[in-house]
């Protein structure tokens, strides 16, 4: 089965084949049958293939290039690209270094915009720089980029950055110019991006179901929460709020209730979205640090578009505030400002109170609190008296419905210890007394007594408050706050307690008229009598009427972080129970099933008498402890009690237990006590400490936003008076039922009012806006001198430095040489050394694969290939004993840890070496007749020369796929044209190393290729003079690697005859003419050339021209003296070297000094 599937760069085509990946590759023109076929190693993607960023080996000209544009020489970079641009074979503009890094984006990097200018002229390839300028903040870079990149975008096609390899891009897809500057909060280059026109579309939602949505999940479920998340961190910057928001405390509440939502709907990525909910916040809150008058803050917290309009100096309805306690802003509420406005309208109609002393408020709250009744009679009968409007005040308001909430707690207490009965047993007379027995014996079925009366009073006041509540708030809205749950627990106890009563009232009267005695001792009751039952109810309903109390001392700022501690450890003790509750049960079960029959005998035993009689004077231990485990109910209470320590063991001691059994079930006891007590309950002690410890680091915030919920809801019309006078009807209300209110303003008045408040709001808003971008950007300026600060002045001196002598030179002065060493600092030489080193970001790869991979079948120890590959002794077979000694001489041995120069430069000769036949395979092809063949491969002397012609052709094709599904993959290979074993004497000169130049179009090889310069690079590196080369040369030579010293002499006017390079012999059957670098101990002498030419103001570098020779695939020829270079080059015109065949002595091999094998054959 074929499946087939576009791709942005082309068609892949991904085979199938039982359920194994084939292939992946790129369909193009011209493409040879073998290219189309691809290879088992490449794995194809959905959305594109995701191959290995290609690494092109750059040449000398490009690393200086690289280097004086990291520098910021402008002029010698304006040089190098007017005498480089007609030789794409040895450069190009668009080169990178190690670090993926155009010289542009160095620019960038170092700030440098007469650098950015200059390649922009010269048409270098921006690709993302525009996203690099942004992420460095640089907006002058980015002003310039988005008016190139709107001069050479073509309508329909991608922009740079979108068509940027995303093998080897450092954004994401999903990162556009817009995003980034929203991640990176600069609020510039946000302006300018908006100012354009930019748009930044609103993610789809977490649950969305289109079909973009569901594909790209199915295809990449990571990519796309990551792009969600990009997404939404760049919504939440402050800046591009502030910019594109026309209500930006709306945004920012809404935006942090979504990312509140994402929270719990991807816990994946729940710091993520914890850190953009925190910007959010702080967001809003900054803004309210830019308030200066009461008039601002009051404009902005009474803002409602689609209600009431809020006119300055009338009642505040804090619209605005409400909605941040409903989207949980707990910064934002907790803000000094709003908590200052909230105390001033909380205190409002009793001025001074606050300046007052402890008992003096304590004297005049106990006043209010004990005029509440008559209060709410005046409020009902006259609601525009002073006294009536006097209650409307919030803290009167509140005064008086603690009031009234705590006379009905004093009922309840009553209720509780029976006054009545109490009253009348210390102060009634005789009669009063013969009633109470009378009310004693009569009291199952009984009526409510005057004060249990009082409180059916209450608790349908109280339930007709709460209805109120729910239809005014909403279901969700009332549900969300957790003491209106509370709340309707405890009316429904109360409910249950009246209707039990009434229900237990209704069966004694139903027995009394059947002329059935229904009064009898309370002990003789049924156990599920309706009377008991409801003093059950009764009972928890007034434990919850108790606590409520907590809820009223939240004002208090001693109490209110007590109270917000309290109710996060509640939320502890019930996710504890749902442990607790499972080991409880598990154990139950088990006791039960072990112990039932045991327990039936000890019931037997305290029922011996009469079923329904226990034996409590004969039989008091059976009649104990046969409850323990007569079934799952009763032993899973026997447990839970034993967690507080009040269950003996002896309540194991039963009737014919065996010893067995009773060890076995003490053995289960044991664990359970263990599980129970030392490990679940001292976990939940630390939950809860853990809860205080965070409530308490900030219980400043937590306290003020819980006192903030309770005076909203004091502030809002309606229930002013408090229970039970709301059972009875208002002024007001009989007013409203008869039409008399007032009439209601039209919809002309309304509109023109609301257009007033949006212009009030919206003027208010540009000044915090404009107030808060000013301190965002104060901040920035008053941070001290970082690190992009020195490096902006390092830049800046270094341009202008090399301008100067650029300018001194080119008016014929003296101009002194520039110290290498010292032009950049430490990260600079860091960077140039990596540049100069061709340092790669890599692994060694392939192990397992090659592990796993057996050309002659069979099991492979994939183990011990590994333990080789990373430089451990292979195990062998089990029956062998360790050499311990031999061990601990290894260990003991001094290793290499940074290895050698000369091992990676011959690694990288191999592989240039090899990429030149790969990338020349056409021409040598054509090129090779029969005889040079036999050059190429010695065995093929055997074969006639068809054969060998046929041989090189089958070849080729095989070694480029080889190439391209191992050496590209960071893997070395061996075969029988090139071996991995191949060495280098020690005395072959430095000089005969081969370097051929790949051709341009070529440029997709593995950068681990290319060549490290030498000593001379790095010393006439900045030479303000072109590098002078000679034109006979071809191909790009490859200098010496900087760190092998050798014994060369500087070239002089004089030449010296060359000499002949020693023929070194490797191990059949691989023999080739690859020609590698000399071991560091290698004495090579250099091949003299014509001296470079040196201005007259100038002294000649001892290195300046040295330079090794290259000459295709054959040995150099002989150097000639300086007078007859032009006829030599002449001579030697096309790179046709000299036959010197027969001048090679063939010497006996010899142990190499770099990998220790010994050389038998020829180089």
């Amino acid at each position: 089965t074929i499946f087939y599937h576009v791709c942005p760069k082309g068609m892949c085509i991904i085979a199938i084949l039982v359920g194994t990946i084939t292939s992946c590759f790129n369909m193009k023109a011209g493409d040879s049958k073998e290219e189309l076929l691809g290879s088992v190693h490449n794995i194809a993607r959905q959305d594109y293939c995701t191959e290995a960023p290609t690494e092109v080996a750059l040449t000398r000209e490009e690393k200086r290039f690289l280097l004086v544009a990291e520098r910021g020489d402008v002029a010698t970079t304006k040089k190098m690209l007017d005498e480089l641009k007609e030789k794409p074979e040895v450069f190009n503009i668009n080169c990178v270094d190690p670090l993926n890094r155009s010289a542009l984006i160095a620019a960038i990097e170092n700030e440098n915009i007469e650098l950015i200018n200059l390649l922009l002229d010269y048409n270098i390839q921006v690709k993302d720089a525009l996203l690099h300028a942004i992420k460095e903040e640089y907006v002058e870079a980015v002003e310039i980029l988005l008016e190139w990149e709107e001069k050479i975008h073509v309508h329909g096609q991608p922009y740079s950055w979108e068509a940027v390899d995303r093998s080897s891009s450092t954004f994401t897809p999903d990162i556009t110019p817009l995003v980034l500057a929203a991640h990176m909060n600069n609020y510039e280059i946000l302006k300018i991006l908006l100012d354009r026109g930019a748009t930044l579309p609103m993610p789809h939602d977490v649950r969305c179901g289109c079909d973009e949505c569901v594909a790209s999940s199915e295809h990449d479920s990571l990519r796309h929460s990551q792009a969600r998340i990009n997404a939404y961190r760049a919504l939440s910057s402050p800046s591009l709020i502030a910019l594109s928001s026309r209500d930006p405390l709306l945004t920012a509440f809404e935006l942090s209730w979504e990312l509140r939502r994402l929270r719990t709907m991807e816990t994946e990525f729940r710091a993520d979205y914890n850190e953009m909910r925190g910007i959010v916040q702080q967001f809003a809150t900054s803004l309210l640090d830019q308030t200066r008058t009461s008039y601002e803050l009051e404009v902005l917290l009474n803002h409602n578009p689609g209600g009431d309009v809020w006119q300055p100096g009338e009642r505040q309805s804090l619209e605005r505030l409400k909605l941040g306690i409903k989207y949980k802003q707990k910064e934002f509420v907790a803000h000094p400002s709003v908590q200052q406005l909230l105390a001033a309208r909380w205190y409002e109609g009793l001025p001074g109170f606050r300046r007052k002393t402890m008992i003096a408020q304590m004297f005049e709250v106990g006043k209010m609190g004990a005029m509440f009744a008559m209060y709410s009679t005046m409020y009902m009968m006259a609601p525009e008296s002073e006294l009536g409007k006097f209650l409307k005040k919030p803290f009167v308001k509140f005064i008086c419905h603690s009031a009234s909430y705590g006379f009905f707690l004093m009922l309840l207490a009553l209720a509780s210890q029976r006054a009545e009965y109490l009253a009348i047993e210390l102060f009634g007379p005789d009669w009063m007394q013969e009633i109470l027995m009378e009310w004693k014996r009569k009291e199952r079925g009984s009526i409510p007594t005057l004060i249990e009366s009082g409180i059916i009073f209450y608790i349908i006041s109280l339930v007709w408050g709460e209805m109120r509540a729910l239809w005014s708030d909403g279901l969700l809205e009332y549900v969300t706050d957790l003491w209106n749950i509370v709340d309707f627990l405890n009316n429904i106890f109360y409910m249950l307690w009246i209707f039990l009563r009434f229900t237990a009232w209704f069966l004694v009267q139903k027995e009394l008229s059947l002329g059935m005695e229904p009064w009898y001792p309370k002990e003789k009751w049924h156990a599920f009598d309706p009377h008991l039952l409801s003093e059950g109810a009764f009972a928890a309903g007034m434990i919850f009427s108790f606590l409520k109390l907590v809820h009223i001392f939240s004002v208090n700022p001693h109490l209110g972080p007590l109270q917000i501690s309290l109710g996060r450890m509640i939320i502890d003790i019930i996710k504890f129970f749902f442990i607790y509750t499972l080991v409880l049960f598990a154990f139950g079960c088990g006791l039960n099933q072990l112990l039932w029959y045991y327990a039936d005998l000890e019931r037997a035993k305290c029922y011996h008498l009469r079923d329904d009689y226990p034996d409590f004077d004969g039989q008091d231990k059976a009649c104990s402890i046969w409850r323990r485990f007569s079934n799952l109910f009763e032993t899973s209470q026997s447990l839970f009690w034993a967690s507080f320590g009040l269950v003996d063991l002896t309540a194991f001691d039963l009737t014919g237990i065996k010893n067995f059994t009773r060890f076995w079930a003490l053995l289960l006891f044991g664990s359970y006590s263990v599980i129970n007590i030392i490990v679940l309950l001292n976990m939940l002690i630390a939950m809860m400490s853990n809860s205080y410890q965070i409530i308490s680091e900030r219980s400043d915030t937590e306290w003020k936003f819980a006192r903030s919920t309770l005076w909203i809801s004091y502030f809002e019309e309606g229930d002013t008076v408090p229970p039970p006078f709301n059972l009875f009807p208002t002024a007001k209300f009989m007013k409203r039922m008869l039409g008399m209110s007032k009439r209601e303003k039209s919809g002309s008045i309304i509109n023109k009012s609301r257009e007033k408040a949006q212009e009030r709001h919206d003027l208010v808003v540009r000044l915090l806006i404009r107030r808060y971008v000013v301190a965002e950007q104060r901040k920035r300026d008053q941070f001290g001198i970082t690190e992009d600060d020195v490096m902006e002045i390092r830049q800046d001196i270094s341009t202008v430095r090399f301008e100067l002598i650029d300018i001194l030179r080119n008016n014929g002065m003296k101009t002194p040489k520039l110290d290498q060493e010292n032009i950049t600092g430490k990260k600079g030489r860091v960077m140039e050394r990596r540049l100069l080193k061709d340092f790669q970001i890599g692994m060694v790869e392939g192990i397992v694969n090659d592990a796993l991979t057996s050309d002659k079948g069979g099991t492979k120890d994939v183990f011990s290939k590994i333990a080789k590959a990373i430089g451990r002794k292979a195990t062998g077979t089990g029956s062998k004993k360790k050499d311990w000694n031999a061990i601990a001489r290894q260990k003991s041995e001094r290793r290499d840890p940074i290895g050698s120069s000369s091992e990676a430069h011959i690694r990288r000769s191999r592989q240039s070496l090899r990429r030149h036949i790969i990338e020349n395979q056409g021409s040598a092809l054509t090129s090779m007749d029969p005889e040079k063949l036999i050059e190429y491969n010695p065995k093929l002397s055997e074969m006639p020369p068809s054969a060998r012609v046929a041989y090189a052709k089958f070849k080729m094709p095989k070694i480029k796929a080889d190439y391209d599904n191992k050496v590209v993959d960071g893997k070395s290979i061996q075969d029988d044209v090139f071996d991995n074993s191949t060495v280098v004497n020690e005395k072959t000169p430095q000089g005969s190393i081969i370097r051929p130049r790949p051709k341009p179009p070529s440029r997709t090889t593995s950068i681990s290729s290319a060549k490290i310069p030498g000593p001379e690079d790095l010393k006439d590196f900045r030479s303000r003079t072109p590098i002078p080369e000679d034109p006979n040369e071809r191909r790009t030579p490859t200098p010496e690697p900087a760190s092998v010293k050798t014994d060369a002499k500087p070239v002089t006017a004089v030449a010296a005859p060359a000499l002949k390079p020693p023929e070194t012999k490797v191990q059949p059957p691989t023999p080739t003419k690859i020609q590698a670098p000399a071991p560091p101990d290698t004495k090579a002498p250099a091949s003299p050339k014509p001296p470079s030419p040196t201005p007259p103001d100038q002294k000649p570098s001892p290195n300046a021209g040295d330079k090794p020779a290259t000459s295709g695939a054959k040995s150099p020829a002989p150097a000639k003296p300086q007078s007859s270079a032009p006829a030599d080059s002449k001579s030697t015109s096309k790179g046709k070297p000299v036959e010197e065949k027969s001048a090679r002595v063939t010497k006996p091999g010899g142990k190499s000094k770099v990998t220790g094998e010994v050389l038998t054959g020829w180089l």
